[in-house]
């Protein structure tokens, strides 16, 4: 697709962008109360921040992730990975073929966050570890915080998966899929609003972006 039909859809995905945001807002003030969800997830986060300003920062382990989400939304979409290289200065993957979602996962997929949710909810299945959701908020605040920064800090230089794509169309998608994810995952992890209420935020609120816009036109 060419870049300037990315444009044209990173600009009329504007509006969905404004929707995206208030809805999160709406979330998080419906989930505010969830104290034993907040206080370890934002305490596992800046158990993070500590570590990302004061101690060298784990690149090889970053650049793993990211390259292994390439190569996992590979599979996701029918393709073949061929080969995969890290290294804490960079690294590549190999891959049959490849689209907007699959170059830009990394940035908006948090696959350590995933991880750990995918491993408490097997421990659970099998141990029953509900007496231990502190635990798990406060290591999914921190995996949550570390694809957040170090995407951030990789952002700094340039970046092909984002040049090949286009500087708006890139954000846009950026900004939407990691929107996407605490729609989908704040309401599973509080409890406290439904993932359809989430999206029905989301719809609502992008009309009402889409209504305003018409009347100023």
């Amino acid at each position: 697709m060419p870049k300037w039909i990315k444009l044209i859809i990173a600009i009329l995905l504007l509006p969905v962008c404004a929707g995206a945001a208030r809805a999160l807002w709406l979330v998080l003030r419906a989930c505010g109360g969830a104290d034993t969800t907040w206080v370890p997830f934002i305490g596992g986060a800046a158990c993070w921040l500590v570590i990302f300003l004061l101690l060298p920062k784990p690149m090889w382990l970053y650049v793993f992730g990211h390259e292994f989400t390439h190569a996992l939304w590979t599979w996701l979409f029918g393709g073949k990975v061929k080969k995969m290289k890290v290294r804490s200065s960079g690294g590549h993957v190999v891959i049959s073929k490849t689209n907007f979602v699959i170059a830009l996962a990394p940035y908006f997929f948090p696959i350590y966050a995933v991880l750990v949710v995918l491993i408490f909810a097997l421990g659970n299945l099998i141990f029953d570890w509900r007496h231990y959701l502190v635990f798990f908020h406060l290591f999914v605040g921190a995996a949550y915080a570390f694809h957040l920064t170090l995407t951030f800090h990789i952002l700094q230089t340039r970046q092909t998966d984002i040049t090949s794509q286009g500087y708006l169309f890139s954000a846009v998608v950026i900004f939407l899929g990691n929107i996407s994810v605490l729609l989908f995952g704040i309401p599973l992890l509080t409890s406290r609003v439904g993932v359809l209420n989430s999206l029905g935020w989301w719809f609502e609120s992008t009309g009402m972006v889409f209504h305003w816009l018409q009347r100023v036109i």
